[in-house]
């Protein structure tokens, strides 16, 4: 990868990081600590979607995080050709 390039793929790669950060934060302190109580007038099953979004939706939040970032990884790197397949045969063609 050139200079250019490999900056470019480094300012993504950090945004990706920044808004999955970000959405991790929300879902964690802000849902599921800061506005539990007020979410909780929101019944889901029986119990408040403040207690819910704490124990549960949580982890499913996360899950669906770790699938976007491959996907989106997975894309970054074949548009700058650090993909596996990329990399095998410039290796071959060495």
């Amino acid at each position: 990868m050139s200079r250019r390039t490999d900056n470019s793929y480094w300012r993504a790669n950090l945004r990706i990081l920044a808004l999955l950060l970000g959405i991790w934060f929300v879902v964690s302190f802000l849902l599921g600590i800061f506005f539990a109580d007020a979410l909780d007038a929101i019944r889901i099953g029986g119990f408040g979607l403040g207690f819910w979004m704490a124990q549960q939706g949580a982890l499913f939040v996360y899950l669906l995080l770790i699938f976007v970032y491959n996907h989106v990884m997975d894309r970054l790197d074949r548009k700058h050709g650090v993909d596996e397949q990329s990399l095998y045969y410039k290796q071959r063609e060495n």
